[in-house]
């Protein structure tokens, strides 16, 4: 049986690229909720599919590496043919690939986008904002992904009111039961993304609600259903050629899908970096760290709320906002506070410290301030002891 690759066991298999930690940290970009298929497999270590391959990657502090894994497709899981003329043109884009070192590195190029200086987006980013300089230091190389917008969207679709490991649990359930399958390591298997005549099959709702998707199950099947139906296979990657705001409209079209998923399809995958994905989270970060009180008496997540702090954003970080964006909510998950936590103890402990030497004055103050309202005292009393002597003599 295949095994994860490790990179301590067999260097020389093993591709690289370029790539400093400051341009790019695989366990903040890969775990930070805009993907939900790298799994970590060993320490530092993170395994997932992207453009049909199996991939495992890992990193030293100036470079990437990466590992492919063989495809062993053996049929499983292939949509039926009920559009003989759409399956033959999706099936097509999903024949096993050929291993091409070249073609592999420009894969991964174009998903982490490194054609994009992030070191140079982080100092604009930082001279604008005293609070994102703050947050830079620790959470550096936090970057976009540039992930393909069938995968990208239908994902998205499954975080209504719902959280990054219980969304990594449907996705991966999805992909088991309507993608192809592409390798075994260990006791893990490995399916490609669904393509959008599988979703779209009459019977995807009623299996993916047996699989615990609920209301989502049919938003999955109907925007699928409704893509191929009205728009036909390549709209969704024609996105990428078109206007952020045309783009989000058309998006929120399909059922299921609200200005927040919109904006993360545009982000994500369609090339949009102005866009601002806004929920409640974002808001209160918007309210807490930039004191955001447009319209403060509104209680609920309103497209104007959403418009105001995304153009509040984009007024701050100019035309990558959405990067920026990105390094704030990642900042802000539960997952990632031990990497706050040294430097909130440093500044607790430097706090402290600066209380400890406050009191020290005060008291010092205090006493010195003590001993001279004692003098006078002392002076009357050594007064009153030389009256009385002259009253004994």
């Amino acid at each position: 049986m295949a095994r994860h690759a490790v990179f301590s066991s067999g260097a020389k298999l093993w591709r690289s690229l370029a790539c400093a930690k400051s341009e790019l940290r695989l366990d903040l970009t890969l775990a930070c909720g805009q993907t939900f298929r790298w799994r970590e497999t060993s320490e530092g270590h993170w395994t997932g599919v992207m453009g049909g391959r199996v991939w495992t990657l890992t990193q030293t502090e100036d470079t990437l590496w990466y590992y492919v894994y063989t495809n062993h497709a053996g049929g499983k899981n292939k949509p039926e043919k009920t559009d003989s003329l759409r399956i033959d043109e999706e099936e097509a884009q999903s024949v096993p690939p050929t291993p091409d070192p070249k073609v592999e590195a420009e894969m991964l190029r174009d998903y982490f986008q490194l054609h994009v200086k992030l070191g140079d987006l982080y100092r604009e980013w930082g001279a604008a904002d005293c609070h994102f300089k703050e947050i830079a230091d620790i959470f550096t190389g936090v970057r976009m992904l540039r992930q393909d917008p069938t995968e990208c969207l239908f994902s998205f679709i499954c975080t209504s009111n719902n959280h990054i490991s219980r969304i990594q649990g449907m996705v991966e359930r999805l992909c088991q039961a309507l993608g192809t399958r592409l390798c075994q390591l260990d006791q893990t298997s490995y399916h490609d993304f669904p393509t959008l005549s599988s979703l779209a099959d009459s019977d995807v709702e009623e299996r993916l609600r047996d699989l615990g998707f609920g209301y989502r199950a049919r938003f999955l099947q109907q925007s699928a259903k409704q893509i191929l139906d009205t728009h036909g296979l390549r709209w969704l990657d024609g996105l990428r050629n078109v206007l952020y705001l045309e783009a989000r409209d058309a998006l929120r079209t399909l059922p299921g899908v609200g200005t927040k998923v919109a904006d993360c399809v545009c982000l994500m995958a369609l090339d949009k970096s102005e866009a601002v994905p806004v929920d409640t989270h974002v808001w209160q970060i918007a309210k807490r760290d930039y004191k955001f009180t447009a319209d403060n008496r509104q209680k609920t997540l309103t497209e104007k709320v959403h418009r105001d702090i995304g153009d509040f954003f984009r007024k701050l970080w100019g035309p990558y906002a959405g990067w920026a964006h990105s390094v704030l909510f990642c900042s802000d998950l539960k997952k990632f506070q031990n990497l706050r936590g040294d430097t909130s103890l440093t500044q607790s402990k430097k706090e402290e410290e600066r209380e400890g030497e406050s009191k020290k004055v005060k008291i010092k103050r205090e006493l010195d301030g003590h001993e001279k309202k004692r003098k006078p005292k002392a002076e009357r009393r050594k007064k009153a002891k030389i009256s009385v002597k002259t009253e004994e003599v």
